[in-house]
């Protein structure tokens, strides 16, 4: 069902959207230029037997977490491509991490994305860590269909208006 009626006009707290409730990419030129950093990680589970072929460097794909390296990375680079109101962020360094949870069988993701701009690049680091874990999900899948992806989140970010941000230790945000 569509409808022409016009949403009242308020106030958001959602940037995204302008006083009449349309979506619009935020104007950031009278915002100044900061160094700006955002961290994020997340991690995918997986079968023992998954992760001994991963640390083996045994996957028939090849280096499973190299592959995954570059693509988080070129995932960051991407993300004002794949997130339609992001904005292109002139990247200065994307450092994307794993480690290795033998216990928990799994590969924690950590991406680190910095800037020096008019807006964060939080979304940069979260681009990151998602496409390295998909692309071990692709690698992996054909021993392992049951992986899971879990987890992602901002951990910190620093720079800009708003300052700093780091998440509580072990506890997602409750919601």
């Amino acid at each position: 069902m569509t409808t022409n009626a016009t949403p009242p006009a308020t106030s958001s707290p959602l940037t995204h959207f302008d006083r009449e409730g349309q979506a619009h990419m935020v104007d950031v030129s009278a915002k100044a230029s900061t160094h700006r950093v955002a961290v994020a990680q997340g991690r995918i589970t997986m079968l023992p037997a998954t992760l001994a072929l991963i640390q083996g460097g045994n996957a028939k794909k090849g280096d499973v977490l190299g592959i995954a390296r570059i693509a988080g990375i070129q995932g960051a680079k991407k993300t004002s491509d794949l997130i339609p109101l992001c904005h292109p962020v002139g990247l200065t360094r994307v450092a994307v991490e794993f480690e290795v949870e033998a216990q928990a069988s799994s590969v924690l993701c950590r991406a680190t994305a910095e800037c020096t701009g008019q807006t964060g690049v939080e979304m940069e680091a979260l681009s990151a860590v998602s496409v390295a874990l998909l692309t071990i999900y692709d690698m992996c899948k054909a021993v392992d269909r049951g992986m899971v992806i879990g987890g992602v989140q901002l951990m910190e970010k620093t720079g800009g208006k708003s300052g700093r941000f780091v998440a509580e230790a072990g506890a997602a945000p409750a919601r």
